[in-house]
């Protein structure tokens, strides 16, 4: 791999904010709240956040009444109502948080342009499978509820997520076509988590990879799943859905030195057998995590620019406005 991802990957494992192999309950938790500064050279890093986004946070009720947050990015010079991309956060389901996605969610946001609704769904293991699918699908279907107040397009909605993300937003598209809608015009996933069995073969050629390795993997799962739900279950694991015809098309892009990489591969190739467009893209020399991480990479760019060009040919390009000054947000 390129000696910038190589340095980044051995910096991530001594400093970072914590292995999941040694974390506790409590420790899972405080790890959780962490967030990248935005200060150089995290920025150089991460990537900044965009000026031209308003971000700020609201909430829905899940479907058994709890509330959970979501944090909306909106294009402050683009004229609505603009396309949706409802984003799922990685972090195995166990780790990770909104605000620490603010980069990429805010790229996204303005390049498409698109007001872009993360959701913070429940993770584990507080609480087990299939919460944060129910939590995701629960997000969508308020955002295409409040798609007028978001300055939204209800009829031009994508999904889009990394690693447990990515796989949380396939599920979401299996949900929303089993239940006639919110229609999705898009699903993007970032390498996704397809297959909770572990039974490719880059699970065990990539087991030792930095950032993500098959421990680490196990862990997450045993926390995501307990003795409540079989790894091979569609509603943890989209590999496992028997059939995949009328899903969106998709975007699925991997890593080549990544225990997930087969996993997404194998997916994207059922999807195509079942006939939804599908664009594949493998990523070489580098590892799980990359678009978290572009600066650190010699792909980030790249994987970047495809992912909202995917984007905006499935939402169709909302023209830019001629406004100098910032359209200001709806209340809700």
């Amino acid at each position: 791999m390129p000696l910038r991802t190589a340095v980044f990957a051995l910096a991530l494992e001594r400093f970072g904010r914590g292995s999941i192999l040694e974390l506790d309950e409590e420790g899972i938790r405080s790890a959780r709240q962490w967030t990248p500064p935005q200060r150089w050279p995290h920025t150089w890093v991460t990537g900044g956040i965009s000026a031209r986004v308003s971000i700020r946070e609201s909430a829905f009720t899940a479907r058994d009444g709890a509330s959970r947050p979501v944090r909306i990015y909106t294009p402050m010079y683009a004229a609505g109502p603009l396309p949706m991309v409802v984003f799922f956060h990685g972090g195995g389901y166990v780790l990770g948080n909104t605000k620490m996605y603010d980069p990429l969610c805010s790229f996204i946001a303005t390049s498409v342009p698109a007001v872009v609704v993360s959701v913070d769904y429940r993770q584990a293991p507080e609480h087990r499978a299939p919460a944060a699918l129910n939590d995701s699908v629960d997000g969508l279907r308020w955002a295409h509820d409040h798609a007028s107040t978001l300055r939204g397009d209800p009829d031009r909605i994508a999904v889009c997520g990394d690693s447990a993300g990515g796989g949380i937003a396939a599920l979401v598209s299996h949900a929303a076509y089993d239940d006639g809608g919110p229609a999705i015009a898009h699903q993007a996933l970032i390498y996704p988590c397809t297959d909770a069995t572990q039974s490719f073969p880059s699970a065990s050629e990539h087991g030792t990879a930095p950032v993500l390795s098959a421990e680490k993997i196990r862990v997450f799962t045993e926390h995501y799943l307990g003795d409540v739900i079989e790894p091979t279950d569609p509603r943890v694991s989209p590999y496992w859905r028997a059939d995949l015809r009328g899903l969106p098309p998709a975007l699925v892009q991997t890593a080549d030195l990544d225990p997930l990489r087969d996993e997404g591969l194998a997916y994207a190739e059922r999807l195509a057998d079942a006939g939804v467009p599908v664009r594949s893209t493998n990523y070489l020399r580098t590892v799980h995590g990359f678009m978290s991480f572009p600066g650190a990479t010699v792909i980030g760019e790249q994987a970047r620019h495809e992912l909202v060009s995917e984007l905006r040919r499935h939402l169709g390009r909302a023209p830019l406005s001629v406004v100098r000054r910032p359209v200001p947000d709806l209340a809700d």
